[in-house]
């Protein structure tokens, strides 16, 4: 039986694809790969460039009421705990609506909300093996340490 590799990219349709494509370049730190804004309104963006041309692409055209519930989450992960705790400053300082902020044991995650209203995921993987569902909740200011004894915990005997 064939099984895929792993996910490719994820599109999504925008009210406002320069609006999307500004936080998603600026504040998410995604590198456009290319773009077509006049005719389609297509945005292709990637984390890794050179590994991976396109992560995630912004297309106009979302027809659905503001407020429609389209997508679960999108997530992206970082290397370090720092880096996400450097996320969570950079939310702060863009007025982006942090919804949550949680301890899933084997990761610490950020949701949050892009500008047309989306839930965004920013986590940092623990590597600790702790059953799941687990959520936590974090305050990102704490100290790295602390952080990692409370995910540590929820390791089980």
């Amino acid at each position: 039986m064939p099984a895929v590799a792993g996910l490719g990219h994820v599109g999504i349709y925008t009210h406002d694809l320069f609006k999307m494509r500004d936080f998603y370049s600026r504040v998410m730190g995604l590198e456009i790969t290319d773009e077509e804004t006049e005719d389609r309104g297509i945005v292709f963006m990637s984390s890794n460039p050179e590994e991976e041309h396109h992560e995630f692409v912004l297309m106009k055209g979302r027809d659905v009421p503001e407020g429609s519930k389209m997508v679960q989450q999108i997530s992206f992960y970082v290397n370090t705990l720092s880096e996400l705790k450097q996320f969570h400053t950079v939310f702060k300082s863009e007025e982006v609506r942090i919804e949550r902020t949680v301890s899933h044991g084997n990761a610490f995650g950020m949701y949050a909300l892009d500008p047309e209203g989306n839930t965004i995921e920013v986590y940092y993987r623990t590597g600790f093996p702790v059953p799941q569902p687990c959520a936590d909740p974090v305050n990102l200011e704490d100290a790295e340490e602390s952080l990692l004894d409370q995910a540590r915990s929820r390791i089980p005997a």
